[in-house]
């Protein structure tokens, strides 16, 4: 298994075949005339996903050979080519050979409450391409500057959607770099294709109420070569619940008429600090009536695995068509995005695309922001209209809890004469999972071990730890920099026991990355020893 995902071993060669997030995948496309068996040999095996399509009978489609034809590897190193050309303008991969490509510039300011055009044709035509820059001055919580596409006359706007989420951003951070879409060098970029009849018009809402106006730099790629009869036209839906409804898997998409699936991206914030279980849920997707998908996982669903593991689900990952947006426990935070392409989810009729929210009977909430993008060859049924900015804005936790005894990343420890460790015990009724420091000697600068904790905004925060006592344990204070601040936790007690919250003071913290140094000052005098045991490092806001 582990040698046909390596992507070293032809024909299932990278970048068709990726290894990340935790997840195995392949797109190498694998066709038969008359039928197909898989199987698997092997003493466990957990989860997998395979997305397949069945053709007409009359559908002249030949069986994998191996080794492959010739032509099919001239078409796989089309494809590999392609693929590895994420983050690059792809534009000319989207026309046939010998159809002219114009590139459209813009330059121009747009002012709190105001709108600018980007692009604007009266004939019939496709959007091959849109950069849109710079991605800093989309980025942020406010998602109060909307993206908006009309076709052919239409009314509605086939996208009307907060620019940074239709780039994929992670509540408000640049975090994708695929082959279809993301950010790259503080550009934003869109390569799907966006055929039309008769008309286009893409322009970009600004939904603030003050501030400076945005200077705005796009490029609009396209072709003469309008929209066929057999095409859809291209439409991005943006939705969010916060939180979800109890009972009631959360909807990506629900509409009707002839079309298909091509992508999803969804941003999920739990509200307990510390626990991200709402991910555990699946995805489904009803097509024409029919349970079509039933996904084993809600990063499976991302080409992703094991959530909250060391190397697999639990940092940022962009691959050419999906990744994970970010994980971060202490925020209940995750999020991922897929683009289908070989693995469309088509409907003639309808489709009704859900995530669960939680493992069981959709009971956790959850704050779920979602784009979807589809093609539709008839105008679907209009949304209900997008919710004001101020109920469409990122919000985050008031309390957040780190557990050092997991995975908080460690910036610094004392570099001599002390002993670290992570475990799980049982203290009194409670089981905890703890990092401990014992120390064995004196240490010149002082004992200490500091944390990276990232939060989502700045301010005042009240800092306070929970921990073990015990005979043997110290004094813990905070320092900033390299001097002793806010108040004294003293460790101690007569027998092993797990503390309240013990306050180390008021702070002023940024927004991302803060490094907390916890120092041990010295100890109770009828303490045993000089060390701490730490379970919880809780931040509220003031």
């Amino acid at each position: 298994m582990t040698d046909l995902y390596d992507g070293t071993h032809a024909p299932f060669l990278a970048p068709l075949v990726v290894m990340g997030a935790g997840g195995y995948t392949s797109y190498v496309p694998l066709t038969f005339r008359k039928s197909c068996k898989i199987l698997l040999r092997a003493e466990s095996f957990k989860f997998y996903d395979i997305n397949y399509a069945v053709y007409p009978p009359d559908f002249d489609l030949p069986t994998f050979e191996n080794p492959p034809s010739a032509e099919f590897l001239r078409h796989f190193e089309a494809a590999a080519k392609l693929f590895a050309r994420t983050g690059s303008d792809i534009s000319e991969a989207l026309v046939p050979a010998g159809v002219a490509v114009s590139r459209t510039s813009v330059q121009g300011s747009l002012p709190p409450g105001g709108s600018l055009t980007l692009f604007k044709s009266s004939r019939p035509g496709r959007i091959l391409g849109l950069k849109i820059g710079p991605a800093s001055a989309f980025a942020g919580a406010g998602r109060d500057i909307l993206l908006r596409i009309f076709w052919d006359g239409a009314s509605e706007p086939a996208v009307n959607c907060p620019i940074g989420d239709f780039f994929g951003t992670s509540f408000g951070d640049p975090a994708v770099r695929s082959l279809l879409l993301g950010t790259d060098e503080d550009t934003d970029y869109v390569y799907l294709p966006m055929p039309y009849e008769r008309s286009a018009r893409i322009e970009l809402v600004s939904e603030r109420t003050g501030g400076p106006a945005v200077g705005v730099r796009a490029e609009v790629v396209h072709a003469p070569l309008g929209k066929a009869a057999d095409e859809g036209r291209f439409y991005a839906r943006w939705r969010r619940e916060n939180p979800t409804t109890t009972g009631v898997p959360y909807t990506y998409l629900r509409t009707s008429g002839r079309g298909h699936v091509v992508g999803v991206i969804l941003q999920a914030q739990g509200v307990q600090t510390g626990s991200t279980g709402f991910f555990e849920g699946d995805d489904r997707a009803e097509i024409d009536g029919e349970m079509a998908i039933f996904g084993t996982g809600s990063e499976d669903s991302f080409n992703g695995g094991y959530y909250d593991i060391p190397g697999r689900w639990e940092q940022r990952t962009s691959l050419p068509l999906s990744g994970c947006l970010d994980y971060q426990k202490a925020l209940a935070r995750t999020g991922g995005y897929r683009l289908m392409i070989t693995d469309a989810y088509a409907y003639a009729k309808s489709i009704n695309y859900t995530i669960e929210h939680g493992p069981e009977g959709n009971a956790v909430p959850t704050d779920y922001a979602s784009v979807v993008f589809f093609y539709s060859q008839d105008p679907p049924p209009a949304d209900p209209p997008l919710p004001p900015a101020s109920a469409r804005k990122v919000t985050g936790l008031d309390r957040i809890l780190f557990t050092p005894g997991w995975n908080v990343p460690i910036r610094t420890t004392s570099l001599r004469n002390a002993v670290w460790t992570k475990t799980t015990e049982e203290v009194g009724k409670d089981r905890v999972r703890y990092f401990s420091m014992k120390t064995t000697g004196p240490f010149s600068y002082g004992h200490h071990v500091s944390f990276i904790c990232d939060l989502p905004a700045a301010g005042s925060y009240r800092v306070s730890v929970k921990a073990v006592l015990g005979p043997d344990q110290g004094i813990l204070r905070l320092f900033e920099r390299d001097r002793p601040a806010g108040e004294p936790a003293n460790l101690y007690a007569p027998a092993r026991a797990l503390s309240g919250e013990l306050p180390l003071g008021v702070f002023e913290m940024r927004r991302g990355e803060n490094v907390l140094y916890l120092h041990l000052t010295g100890a109770d005098p009828r303490s045993k020893g000089i060390g701490f045991a730490l379970v919880e490092i809780i931040f509220e806001k003031t």
